[in-house]
């Protein structure tokens, strides 16, 4: 990762792509102003400071990466998160997303299957301190956290093959869960809210390209 100095040049490149995201519609102030705040070129070799702000995803370890900046930006709008939700994310990757969450007041439960990005968050996450709510698990994220649920949001970052039941069984009334859902080449993003007698409805938006959600851990 990035030493960690953010000074006029990071903050100026941040600050245009927020205006990027703009143009191309995010709307929620509150997204922009956490992507504004949170300095994504913390998440990578220092040589690349450059390319971090650039609107583009970029290859992390196991062959996964992080996502591009709209791509976040147009899943944390569809979430609708709230200062104090409780949110379950599927998918660590970099750190990036759970980071932007935590930054808009979310107390993040975040589950990574790979072991070598799990460990190279607990090494070196630069947000320890300042979001110390975020918690993170190794494990399956298709058996979700049961023993932290229920949730207020689900997030998953990774291309869901069908919608997990576990993960709805782990929503409490009223929760949503932002999905792309399908396998191939590009996956349909789904918010799916649970309703008070446990059946779900479904949003479909715009389609992605993400790595596969897989079962199990990789060590």
């Amino acid at each position: 990762m990035s030493a960690y100095n953010d000074g006029p040049l990071h903050k100026g490149l941040r600050n245009q792509l927020v205006n990027q995201l703009r143009e191309k519609g995010i709307t929620d102030e509150k997204v922009l102003q956490a992507i504004l705040a949170v300095p994504r070129h913390y998440f990578f070799d220092s040589a690349f400071e450059r390319i971090a702000y650039e609107d583009r995803a970029f290859p992390i370890a196991a062959g996964q990466t992080i996502s591009q900046p709209y791509t976040v930006a147009y899943q944390t709008q569809l979430l609708q998160v709230t200062k104090s939700s409780k949110v379950l994310e599927i998918g660590t990757g970099s750190g990036y997303q759970c980071t932007i969450l935590a930054e808009m007041g979310a107390r993040v439960f975040t589950i990574e299957r790979q072991k070598i990005l799990f460990d190279q968050l607990q090494q070196s996450f630069p947000f320890k301190k300042q979001y110390p709510g975020t918690k993170f698990f190794y494990g399956d994220g298709f058996e979700g956290l049961p023993t932290f649920a229920p949730f207020d949001r689900v997030i998953i970052t990774a291309a869901a093959p069908f919608t997990p039941p576990k993960l709805i069984d782990q929503m409490r009334p009223g929760a949503m869960m932002v999905i792309p859902r399908d396998e191939g080449e590009s996956q349909r993003m789904l918010r799916i809210t649970k309703q008070a007698d446990g059946s779900v409805t479904e949003e479909s938006f715009d389609l992605f390209s993400f790595v596969p959600m897989l079962s199990g851990k990789n060590r």
